[in-house]
């Protein structure tokens, strides 16, 4: 599969048709039109007829287009699914999975509904029993039925049903955070952040992407416009770590180190993996010049 930057992701309700419509300027490389928590009750039907109008219009250029449906189990979610698995959105985003037989009975129907094979889906992990069964969750993704290619956390939810609090540096979180990632990376999956809250906290935010960044995820979700630059430019490799990388690429590439498992490179040793790793630095940076070459 071709790298793709995932840096910024923005929900936008699906009830709000100048939301949607706004979605195809902004520089996210992502966006989320949202049927279930953005939309009220009463506005689901509305929101669903707009969301597979947009959707099958198109003109979101790079932008990768991701649908949350409601819940099978809910009133909506049978005719979000026939609305809009034909639609050709990149993405279904399912919530509140829990099971890897979720993934299974979603992935047929997701099928039977009609949605073309480039459709993938991504879980939301915002359950207690989806942080315990996240390594099984990711393993779903071996059944191509599936069509499992990415985690999305769900902090807000997590915080909901296990009464933790989010709270700077989110502590009592970090343990989920990571076992979603390391399960979400066992299997080759992308994994995106859950959102940040206080929007005039801009500080804040920007620990938070930092923080996420560090851990290893691809990119984080967003609530509001005026967070797309700053999440861009913290999940963005910097400029010399670009270049520090290309150096050990061209080191590991010359005939005489071809064999070699660890060489010394401007007075400092490195091994073959800050190679490997260095391509996939290399990889993302690649694809974040591409996109925002065609925004």
């Amino acid at each position: 599969m071709p790298i793709r930057p995932r840096r910024s992701v923005l929900y936008m309700p699906g009830s709000n048709a100048r939301a949607l419509e706004k979605a195809r300027t902004l520089p996210a490389d992502v966006v989320i039109l949202d049927l279930e928590d953005a939309v009220a009750p009463d506005a689901k039907e509305i929101a669903r007829g707009q969301v597979a109008q947009a959707v099958r219009e198109g003109g979101f250029g790079p932008r990768e287009v991701v649908v949350r449906l409601n819940g099978f189990d809910t009133a909506w979610g049978a005719e979000d699914l026939k609305a809009l698995a034909p639609s050709g959105a990149d993405v279904i985003l399912l919530p509140k999975v829990s099971r890897p037989e979720d993934l299974v009975a979603a992935g047929k129907a997701i099928a039977a509904a009609g949605a073309p094979e480039h459709t993938a889906v991504w879980a939301m992990m915002e359950t207690p029993l989806a942080m315990l069964n996240a390594g099984a969750i990711g393993a779903a993704a071996a059944d191509r039925t599936t069509r499992l290619s990415g985690f999305v956390m769900g902090t807000n939810d997590l915080a909901k049903e296990t009464g933790a609090r989010i709270v700077p540096g989110r502590a009592p979180m970090n343990a989920w955070l990571m076992t979603s990632l390391a399960a979400a990376r066992a299997h080759g999956l992308a994994i995106l952040d859950g959102v940040w809250n206080e929007i005039a906290d801009e500080a804040g935010f920007a620990r938070e992407c930092a923080e996420a960044r560090d851990m290893g995820f691809d990119g984080k979700t967003l609530i509001h416009p005026s967070q797309i630059a700053p999440c861009n430019a913290a999940f963005s490799p910097a400029e010399r770590e670009v270049a520090w990388a290309r150096t050990i690429i061209a080191a590991f590439d010359l005939p005489e180190n071809a064999a070699k498992g660890a060489i010394q490179v401007e007075g400092r040793m490195v091994e073959r993996l800050h190679a490997e790793m260095g391509r996939k630095l290399v990889a993302i940076a690649d694809a974040i010049a591409a996109r925002e070459s065609t925004a």
